[in-house]
C-alpha cells in the first residue's frame, strides 16, 4: 500500500488555453474553475498571487473579467497536497495505454472515486498503484465518471497537460460518449431530451427534471432505437452533456426508465418466457463507445467495449422472450 504523496513540481506540464465565449463577463479565476473542476476557485487564486498563471502574456488577476479569447498560460504548478487515498492492486482492464493518457473498461460494481462508504477498493486506489505517477495528478487524471453499476469506458490522464486539454475537450463537448441502454417500454423512435437536471427537490440523494436555476444545469441526451422487444427497447445514448445520472433520469422523466435501475426505475416487468427484467442486478446501462482528440497530437482516437456478459444475457433473455 503506499499514499498518494504528490511528485515534484518539474513533473507538471504547462498548459495554454483559450477563455472561451461562454465564460465572457465571468471574473478569471471563476473562468478557469468552471473550466478545470479538479481545481478550486480559491487554488486558482493563489497560483495566480504567486505568479503561475498569466493571461495574454501578462501577470494574471483573478478578478479580471474576461471577454472571451484571452490565452491563459498555467506554468509549473506545486503538488497538491498529500490525500489519504491509498494505492491498492486491483485488476485493471486497460483497452489502451501510452504516456498521456489510458482508457479503462470499468466493470459494473466498481466506484470511481472514494467517497463516504467506500474509502478502499475504488478505480482511483486501482490507478495510483497501476500508475504511481498519477499521484501527481488531480483526481488521479479522472475526467469524467461512470455511476458504480454502470459499465463501459473511461478515458484518464496521465500528466496534468493532459488533463487540462482532455477537460476542455469534454467542456468543448467534442468527446463523444455512446452507451446502451435498455429501457422498459417501447420506444417508438429516437430523439432528443433536453432537459436540466438538479437535485430532486424533496429526495436530496436524487436527480431530477427540474426547471433552470437553484443548481440546475442544461442537459441534453441524444437516443437511437437500436432494438426492440416485447416489453423492452435497447437504446444507444449519446450524451452532449454530462450531468449526474444523467441517461438515467432523461430516461425515466421520457416513461421509459433504466432496466433494474434501484433508483429511478421501480417499473416491475415481465417477459413472456417469465424473465423478470428488474431481476437484473444493477441499471442496464454500458458506456460502449469513447472518441477524442489525443491530448499531445490530437489525432482522432476511438474505442469500443464489447457488452459484458451480464447484459448480453439479458439481451438473450428478451430476445427469446
Amino acid at each position: 500500500m503506499m499514499s498518494t504523496r504528490e511528485t515534484d513540481a518539474a513533473d507538471y506540464s504547462p498548459a495554454v488555453t483559450a477563455i472561451p465565449a461562454s465564460c465572457a463577463g465571468l471574473r478569471l479565476d471563476a473562468a478557469l474553475a468552471r473550466l478545470f473542476p479538479a481545481h478550486s476557485r480559491s487554488r486558482w487564486q493563489a497560483w495566480m498571487k504567486e505568479g503561475r498563471v498569466t493571461l495574454d502574456d501578462a501577470p494574471a488577476d483573478a478578478s479580471r473579467k474576461v471577454l472571451g479569447g484571452e490565452m491563459v498560460r498555467v506554468g509549473a504548478l506545486p503538488p497538491p497536497a498529500e490525500t489519504n487515498v491509498t494505492a491498492e492492486a486491483i485488476a485493471l482492464n486497460i483497452v489502451y495505454e501510452d504516456q498521456h493518457l489510458l482508457v479503462i473498461d470499468k466493470p459494473a460494481g466498481l466506484v470511481v472515486h472514494p467517497g463516504s462508504g467506500n474509502w478502499s477498493g475504488t478505480l482511483m486506489n486501482a490507478l495510483l498503484h497501476h500508475a504511481p505517477q498519477l499521484a501527481g495528478v488531480p483526481r488521479a487524471g479522472i475526467v469524467h465518471r461512470l455511476d458504480k453499476e454502470t459499465s463501459g469506458l473511461l478515458v484518464v490522464a496521465r500528466t496534468l497537460a493532459a488533463q487540462t486539454e482532455l477537460v476542455r475537450q469534454l467542456q468543448a463537448r467534442s468527446v463523444k460518449r455512446h452507451y446502451l441502454a435498455l429501457v422498459h417500454g417501447l420506444v417508438p423512435r429516437g430523439g432528443l431530451v433536453d432537459a436540466p437536471i438538479g437535485r430532486h427537490p424533496v429526495q436530496r440523494t436524487k436527480m431530477a427534471v427540474v426547471r433552470l436555476g437553484n443548481g440546475a444545469r442544461e442537459a441534453r441526451t441524444h437516443y437511437e432505437v437500436r432494438e426492440r422487444f416485447a416489453a423492452a427497447t435497447l437504446l444507444e445514448c449519446r450524451l452532449e452533456t454530462g450531468r449526474t445520472h444523467q441517461i438515467r433520469v432523461h430516461m425515466a422523466s421520457i416513461g421509459h426508465p433504466l432496466v433494474g435501475d434501484p433508483v429511478y426505475g421501480k417499473r416491475k416487468t415481465t417477459t413472456s418466457n417469465g424473465v423478470g427484467l428488474d431481476d437484473f442486478r444493477r441499471q442496464a446501462l454500458h458506456a460502449w463507445r469513447l472518441a477524442l482528440a489525443h491530448p499531445a497530437s490530437g489525432v482522432g482516437m476511438d474505442w469500443e467495449s464489447p457488452l459484458p456478459a451480464d447484459f448480453s444475457g439479458l439481451l438473450a433473455a428478451c430476445r427469446h422472450g
